[in-house]
């Protein structure tokens, strides 16, 4: 956008190529010239170009019939009278154009330049808009909509290359509209920094005296009204300020009162209105037309009350003779005749189109309390289209009508205006960004947006930005987000595709400006079409407006947001430009909110996942399913896990760790490990948890951060399946206990001890063992799945028992019937699933022999031990088994205590166990050459896979396993 604060740059032709000259013929020639020329006239000379406009054009069109009397001029006349004396001698031309750049007024500081100028720089009724006359001065002020300077060779057409300038929009305090131009001309070697501060005073003056003719009419409006009720007769009436309607009005009550009172005045009509008040009460607001002595037309809204106190004498305050200039006889009222306290003053209102924070007095209209209108309502109708008029509305009696609001139709369709443009703002501060998500929270701008400030919102983010991640290059990735309309037929390019723009487009320069852009009239825009070819043609007859928002936050763009105009006739300003511009800001900072959290939840969610099994162990014992789904608003630590155990066993844990985020995730990385671990030292359920409950209370102690902050805290439910015995043991440690499905469709939760959550310290934990017949399913879960806030526990609980009563299902079926009909719909912490189908080892499968602790029977032992794997066509790994055995049998003989029960089991593996009562255990060392024992053990870690130590209540087991190709 403009920078009006930049130095000027040399007019001539450089030396070393470059300046402003070159950079324009290097334009010209199709050359780029980003880097030499200030972005406002760049984007000025595209669509110059983009319009066909010719450097060398001198001819201007002119208009013979614009108005020499107008607003503007009125405004204008005495402050340029000033201005031309204060430049009296210099070379200064002043003008001043209206809000379409025809020039209306000319001044000149030195009287011979109205001689020496061609007639464009001289005669009034020149268009300088810069669609006919290209870059300068005024049409650049009224395309850029604020202070512009052009220098020299920066002018499109060569006629102006010697000429420099500054223009200044003029707006309307009330409205904030354009009014016209205030622009300062003069030769290109006069340039002089302080003209900037010059015109943006003389400006303001012109702004003040729009004001004043504003404020003029309003107080014409209000000496008529107190004049028709002086010369009225019949009973007093009592004129009030809106707080005294009711002693008890609250400010709730006078704000809808008011409000109300200027929407009657926007619809400039006759018309009744009931506003309900807060405690149930009604007040009627009655509008009629006004018309003072001078002509000016306007609406006085007046409350009609059922009571009123016609004894006060008649008072007008000094305020009203001061500001209002009313005559002291409008005091005077016939004889006999009580009269009540008069009191008037301008309303001080929001000018939704002038700067941030500027106010001014009779904005809103006229507000007046003691003002006495005429008797009675007759000849009020009611008029379709204002809420709750009515018709004919009786009025008692005693009634007294009092004065609320007087102005003119646009002044209280400006206040109306103002006062939706604060709802709206307010209602956004709650709308937009109530969920952390990029694309919902781009949704929730347009879906503000349409229909209050808009017919149309598109939206388009960087594709970084969607991705969570910092947004780059803008102009190149863009995708296009959001499409949201007050139809579905939208004539824009669909969601999901990349949009390209051209040099000369709005929305280019918008992103390269970093400030919103405001196309009035698109017909008139130059280059707008190419913004989006595909569907120019339907584009037309759609929108005739646009504003164009960067979305920044933190100085970085995250895309832009594009707000049309069709139904309404009325194309946008400057004050829907702010409204749009403080809509897109707000959204702005929640799109990067969410954007952070996207990729914070990212992260977490990698590093869950990689921190998840990646697939399941090869094992026999169960078939097995999961399932993990994270929460919608942050990742926690849940985490699931299937470990195979010696004697065919496996293990199952499920479990989740207390609060979201990084540090959960990183916490259940541990614990998963850690619980891994000591499941692999063949330890039981409610040992493991022991050892876990250790670890998470070491973790809290260890915390940094320390006193309580951060505290870590897990539950768990452990699971050992026994596929020779059928058998089960659980624990668990605060977690939900699991559903049992028996082959017969019978679904139960069993009985588990609860256990304290992970981390407490100090209570034990208590094991349960069960049977599971061959075919069971045993269905482990974390809490995210049973425990919702908009659900019951119990009632959760029983749909999950529906759902798991089909037994015919595989495991992967049942996943996937529990996700689709007990998980909730939008997760509010993660869903951990494991479903677990039991297999039994066929009994010829398994070979057991018991015997004393006598060397003796090892023999024995070996023979019948050959001759089962004979039987079971293993006599490649009869020989490794053969050995294994009858060293694990001798240690037990020497070192335990008998019985000595040996075991083969026939699985992937061969599995060979020695057990006995004793607790002592076996420990590899290697021996010395001298020694004459100690090598058993490592020949048995030579000829097998793996070995180890599994204890039991009574005794211990030691057990090997031997490939099924072992020689």
């Amino acid at each position: 956008m403009v920078r009006s604060g930049e130095e000027p740059r040399s007019a001539g032709h450089a030396v070393d190529g470059t300046g402003p000259v070159r950079s324009r013929e290097r334009f010209l020639q199709g050359e780029p010239v980003e880097q030499g020329v200030r972005t406002s006239i760049l984007d000025s000379w595209r669509r110059c170009r983009t319009l066909g406009l010719s450097p060398d054009q001198s001819d201007l069109p002119f208009l013979e019939d614009f108005d020499p009397d107008g607003r503007i001029v009125r405004a204008a006349v005495p402050v340029l009278d000033r201005l031309q004396a204060r430049f009296s001698g210099s070379e200064i031309n002043i003008s001043v154009a209206d809000a379409h750049g025809t020039v209306l007024l000319r001044r000149f500081g030195e009287a011979s330049l109205a001689r020496r100028l061609p007639a464009i720089q001289r005669v009034p009724g020149f268009v300088f808009a810069e669609r006919v006359a290209g870059t300068n001065g005024i049409g650049l002020a009224l395309a850029e909509r604020q202070l512009i300077r052009v220098y020299g060779a920066e002018h499109f057409a060569e006629r102006s290359q010697a000429s420099a300038c500054v223009a200044l929009p003029v707006r309307d305090p009330l409205s904030g509209r354009i009014e016209g131009v205030l622009c300062f001309g003069y030769p290109r070697g006069a340039e002089n920094p302080a003209l900037r501060a010059v015109i943006r005073k003389a400006a303001q003056a012109m702004e003040r005296r729009l004001l004043g003719q504003s404020s003029g009419r309003e107080r014409a409006l209000l000496r008529a009204y107190l004049t028709t009720g002086a010369e009225s007769a019949g009973s007093p009436h009592r004129g009030i300020a809106v707080e005294e309607l009711a002693p008890e009005l609250s400010t709730r009550d006078q704000a809808a009162l008011m409000e109300k009172a200027a929407e009657l005045i926007s619809r400039a009509q006759r018309a009744a209105v009931d506003v309900p008040l807060s405690d149930g009460r009604r007040i009627t607001l009655v509008s009629r037309p006004m018309t003072s002595a001078s002509g000016v037309e306007g609406i006085a809204v007046e409350a009609v009350l059922p009571y009123s106190s016609p004894e006060e004498p008649l008072v007008i305050p000094r305020q009203v003779e001061e500001v209002a200039g009313f005559p002291a006889e409008l005091a005077v009222v016939s004889a006999g005749r009580p009269a009540a306290r008069l009191f008037a003053t301008a309303q001080a209102g929001y000018l939704p189109d002038a700067a941030p924070g500027r106010f001014a007095a009779g904005a809103k209209g006229v507000t007046a309390a003691g003002a006495s209108g005429p008797d009675g309502v007759d000849g009020v109708d009611g008029v379709d289209g204002v809420d709750g008029a009515t018709d004919d509305r009786p009025v008692p009696s005693s009634s007294a009508r009092r004065l609320v609001l007087m102005g003119e139709p646009l002044v209280g369709a400006y206040a109306l205006a103002a006062r939706r443009r604060l709802e709206l703002l307010s209602e956004a501060s709650g709308r937009i960004g109530a969920t952390l998500d990029v694309r919902r929270t781009a949704e929730e701008l347009a879906e503000t947006a349409v229909p209050r400030l808009a017919d149309f919102v598109t939206v388009d983010l960087s594709e970084a930005v969607l991705r969570g991640e910092e947004a780059t290059d803008t102009l190149d990735d863009l995708r296009r987000t959001v499409v949201h309309g007050i139809r579905d037929d939208l004539p824009f390019t669909p969601v999901g595709k990349r949009t390209d723009f051209g040099p000369a487009t709005s929305r280019l320069r918008c992103l390269a400006g970093g400030q919103a852009v405001l196309e009035p009239d698109l017909k008139a825009a130059a280059g707008w079409l190419t913004e989006d070819p595909e569907h120019a043609e339907r584009l037309p007859a759609d929108v005739h407006s646009l504003i164009v928002v960067p979305l920044v936050a933190r100085g970085v763009v995250l895309g832009i947001a594009g707000f049309y105009r069709a139904q309404d006739p009325a194309p946008f300003g400057d004050d829907d430009r702010a409204l749009a511009q403080e809509l897109a800001t707000r959204a702005a900072l929640s799109i990067d909110n969410a954007r952070r959290y996207t990729h914070e939840r990212t992260m977490v969610l990698a590093l869950q996942r990689r921190l998840l099994p990646h697939g399941l162990p090869d094992q026999d014992a169960v078939e097995v399913a999961h399932r993990y789904l994270p929460a919608e608003s942050d990742v926690s630590g849940d985490w699931y896990d299937v470990i195979p155990l010696s004697g065919t066993r496996v293990g199952l844990i499920v479990g989740d760790v207390v609060g979201h985020g990084m540090l959960s995730a990183a916490t259940m990385g541990r614990l998963r490990t850690a619980a891994r671990s000591f499941a692999e030292l063949d330890l039981p359920p409610d040992e493991v948890l022991t050892h876990l409950d250790n670890l998470v209370g070491r973790l809290d102690r260890e915390d940094p951060d320390g006193e309580g902050v951060g505290i870590i805290g897990a539950t768990c439910l452990y699971a050992i399946y026994d596929p020779t015995s059928q058998r089960c043991v659980l624990a668990r440690a605060g977690h939900p206990p699991p559903a049992l499905v028996r082959p017969d469709g019978k679904v139960s939760y069993p009985e588990l001890p609860a256990g304290p959550p992970l981390g407490l310290g100090g209570l034990p934990f208590d094991a349960v063992e069960i049977d599971l017949p061959e075919g069971s399913q045993l269905v482990l879960y974390t809490d995210g799945l049973i425990e919702d806030r908009h659900r019951d526990v119990d009632v959760v609980l029983d749909e999950l028992r529906g759902t798991l009563a089909h037994a015919e299902r595989t495991p992967e079926e049942t996943c996937q019937a529990i996700m689709d009909t007990v998980a909730p719909a939008h997760p509010c912490d993660d869903i951990a699933l494991l479903v677990a189908r039991t297999h039994a080892l066929d009994p010829g499968r398994i070979a057991t022999w018991e015997l004393p602790a006598d060397p003796a029977f090892v023999g024995e032992v070996r023979a019948s031990a050959l001759g089962r794997l004979a039987d079971w066509g293993l006599d490649e790994a009869a020989f490794a088994a053969e050995l294994i055995l009858s060293e694990l049998v001798t240690n037990a003989i020497r070192h335990g205590a008998g019985p000595i029960r040996v075991r083969l089991l026939h699985d992937r593996t061969l599995i060979c166990e020695v057990s006995d009562s004793s607790n002592t255990a076996p420990h590899l060392r290697r021996a010395a050459s001298t020694d004459e024992g100690g090598r058993g053990l490592f020949l048995v870690a030579q000829l097998s896979r793996a070995w180890g130590t599994r204890y039991l209540p009574q005794g211990k087991v030691i057990w090997a396993e031997c490939g099924l190709g072992a020689a």
